[in-house]
């Protein structure tokens, strides 16, 4: 007996610590496993073993009870309710990664969820986030193990899908679902096909196109019909042709400028001005434009994210300049093969311009200066220009831009097919959340054009500002998702701010030099967009979660 003393002495130290752990943890399911260790019946009603130091206020069992609690307390949250093995939560965690990934969360808030997601499951997981990859790394401290996974996809956005993504990840967090229902759920979200067939998707693209060559290009009714057929073109070859072979999608987003900018001057080049190249070329473009590219990356390096900011924000520079040589691709190759239409171009150039001929003396007469000159004046503001087109007020309705009033029905019509192509089922309480955020968002940004003209990045916080205060208000209050709710009148502000800056063109320069300069100067213009949006949402946060209690999951919002 007395050799067996020791070891009988270590293996009741062991299940002391054993104990201990469970109160820290607070796990009533872990009282039932350890039951049987106790000689008793596990699947008996388990009762807390007597203290081995008695039953007084100094005992053991007694301290760790209260230490217990003082740990509770400082968690955010605990489950308690739906407990499962530790390999179920796990693969949660994997399944949650790769929806956020998936459906276009916003990426400087995926670690802090997953991170917060890890905590309350007590995952023992760690995450790093680089473009569509998330590295996650599972500790075993008691097999002395770690576990790493690679979790990759090319993410695209899609709201409904995103939305049920929340659903899921807030129930289980908050101990309303078990995880193995949540990774069921999760996948059946990842595996479900798009709401939307083709050819829906196109025609919203369509439409899309249609009224946002009105709407922020100052394109005229016969402008939004050839920018609308250009948008449907590009939507039809990026869900269709690009996704069947990986050859034309390195070049889909070259192609598609040549395209639309070689259409938009065979059309622009006929005489009477009949179209406007800078509306239709710009519109025709717009859905393609890396303007949430930026914002994300500018969001990501404010948020300290610094890997994942400057490489993001390096590749949306380097693929507008791609679209900018594409253009300019298309105009110069419709100009090579009709030279009438470099003709009537320089034509409508020179329109611009008024001569004077004539000779000129000095009248001091100390050197006179003989011989004959041409003076050239050129008329930089032209009152007949909007937004980069021509428009003379002798015009009929269909050649001029369209009437103030026609914006309560534009701006609701593209917010509307926008969240659309984006995934948003038509019949949600969450569409019209959608675009009355849009609409608030447009009509600060006209409001602060008045007050402050040019000045892009100031006119897109403001916007931001407004939107970000509703979305955020709107999640805390009727406990919606904000980053759905905002995402339509975020996008909305990039060409928005784009069209007060003059468009994607500012001018109809013939020479390469300049419409390569002008590729860098839209660059830097939707940089400047981006980072007026990215002050904007910030601020309102600032606003909303200065004050109020702390949330127990992880903030789902820009």
């Amino acid at each position: 007996m007395d050799r067996l003393a020791p070891f009988t002495r270590r293996r009741q130290e062991a299940l002391d610590e054993e104990i201990f752990s469970d109160m820290k943890t607070s796990n009533p399911a872990s009282w039932k496993t350890r039951g049987s260790s106790f000689g008793g019946d596990a699947s008996a009603e388990t009762k807390q073993p007597k203290p081995l130091g008695g039953e007084g206020p100094n005992s053991f069992y007694q301290g760790a009870k209260l230490r217990a609690s003082v740990i509770k307390s400082k968690r955010p949250s605990a489950i308690t309710k739906h407990v499962q093995d530790i390999d179920k939560r796990r693969a949660f965690m994997l399944k949650l990664a790769k929806c956020l990934l998936a459906f276009g969360a916003p990426s400087h808030r995926i670690e802090s969820q997953l991170a917060t997601a890890s905590q309350i499951l007590d995952a023992r997981a760690s995450f790093v986030h680089i473009p569509n990859i998330i590295i996650v790394t599972f500790g075993d401290e008691d097999m002395a193990s770690v576990e790493t996974h690679f979790v990759k996809a090319n993410g695209r956005i899609a709201l409904t899908a995103l939305q049920g993504v929340h659903i899921v990840y807030r129930k289980v967090l908050h101990d309303k679902m078990t995880v193995e229902e949540g990774t069921r759920r999760l996948a059946s979200i990842l595996s479900a096909p798009p709401i939307y067939s083709l050819l829906v998707r196109c025609l919203l693209a369509f439409v899309c196109g249609s009224t946002i060559c009105v709407l922020a290009f100052g394109g005229s009714v016969i402008d939004m019909w050839i920018s609308g057929v250009c948008a449907f073109v590009l939507q039809y070859l990026g869900l269709n042709t690009a996704t069947k072979s990986a050859t034309y999608a390195n070049v889909y987003e070259i192609s598609i400028a040549i395209i639309v900018s070689f259409v938009a001057r065979a059309l622009g080049t006929i005489p009477g001005r009949l179209f406007c190249y800078n509306a239709i070329a710009s519109a025709g473009v717009v859905l393609i434009l890396p303007g949430f590219t930026i914002l994300i990356s500018a969001l990501e390096l404010t948020s300290r994210n610094i890997l994942c900011g400057s490489v993001r924000m390096v590749y949306a520079i380097i693929y507008t300049l791609f679209l900018g040589f594409g253009l300019t691709i298309g105009s110069d190759l419709y100009l090579v093969l009709n030279k009438h239409a470099r003709h009537n171009l320089d034509k409508t150039e020179a329109e611009r311009y008024t001569m004077y001929h004539g000779t000129f003396h000095a009248e001091n007469g100390t050197s006179p200066v003989p011989g004959g000159a041409i003076f050239g004046f050129a008329q930089t503001n032209d009152p007949h220009m909007v937004n980069g087109c021509y428009r003379e007020p002798s015009w009929p309705w269909w050649r001029k831009e369209l009437p103030w009033w026609t914006l309560f029905f534009l701006v609701p019509a593209y917010a509307l097919c926008s969240s659309l192509s984006n995934l948003q089922k038509l019949r949600s309480w969450q569409l019209l959340v959608m675009i009355v955020f849009a609409c608030c968002a447009f009509v600060a940004n006209r409001l602060s054009n008045k007050y402050f003209p040019g000045k892009s990045d100031i006119i897109s916080a403001s916007g931001a500002l407004v939107i970000g205060v509703l979305g955020n208000v709107y999640s805390r209050v009727m406990r919606g998702t904000a980053f759905t709710a905002m995402v339509t009148g975020v996008l909305f502000l990039v060409p928005s701010g784009i069209g007060q800056g003059g468009g994607l063109l500012s001018s109809d320069e013939t020479s390469s030099t300049q419409q390569y300069s002008a590729g860098l100067q839209l660059a830097i213009r939707i940089i400047e967009v981006a980072i007026g949006i990215t002050v904007g949402l910030f601020v309102s946060q600032i606003f909303v979660y200065a004050l109020g209690r702390r949330k127990n999951a992880a903030h789902f919002a820009f």
